[in-house]
């Protein structure tokens, strides 16, 4: 056939009323803009009435704004929360939310976004990014994913102790003493 949708218009338009009928049917059932956002928002949204699935990454340099906007937008699209703490080479990245948004967010931060080398030279498998921590909290810590400069150990550990989860940072402080020590 040559002209398959000028074909498929002409039956269309010889068909009788059933054709029109089906076509009547969608569009009464078509969403309206409104309705569709709340579809989709609904699907993002996981019921974390039985636990909050957190996972906290270490970011050895986070300066480069595209990752930052890669880091926040995504989380915000996934309708998570959580923080971003930089502090020197030691930048925590915090995130909650359902077990769906927990996997396309580690595959976003381990291996769609091109961290630079933990060190020069170091293995070409190795990532400027790590998980190191993930598992399943009672209720959410933190708000909307902000950004929080801290310029001192003392300041980043008291942001996360007002939240109430020191420990994230205790956790990846400790790994980052001990990772130093054995570069040396």
């Amino acid at each position: 056939m040559p002209f398959p949708e000028k074909y498929r218009r002409t039956l269309v338009k010889s068909m009788p009323f059933p054709f029109q009928a089906h076509e009547d049917a969608n569009s009464a059932r078509k969403l309206t803009p409104e309705e569709r956002k709340k579809k989709k928002l609904a699907k993002l949204q996981e019921d974390t009435s039985s636990g909050v699935n957190v996972s906290v990454y270490r970011v050895r340099d986070l300066t480069n704004p595209a990752q930052k906007f890669k880091v926040e937008t995504n989380a915000k699209q996934l309708v998570m929360t959580g923080c971003v703490v930089l502090h020197g080479d030691l930048n925590l990245v915090v995130v909650e939310g359902g077990p769906k948004q927990q996997k396309k967010y580690r595959i976003l931060m381990m291996r769609r976004i091109k961290w630079p080398s933990a060190v020069e030279g170091a293995a070409p498998g190795s990532s400027g990014c790590q998980l190191m921590w993930e598992g399943v909290v009672p209720n959410r810590n933190f708000g909307p994913m902000q950004f929080k400069t801290c310029p001192t150990e003392q300041m980043a550990r008291e942001y996360f102790r007002r939240h109430g989860v020191e420990h994230y940072w205790d956790l990846a402080y400790s790994q980052s003493v001990l990772e130093a020590s054995e570069e040396t």
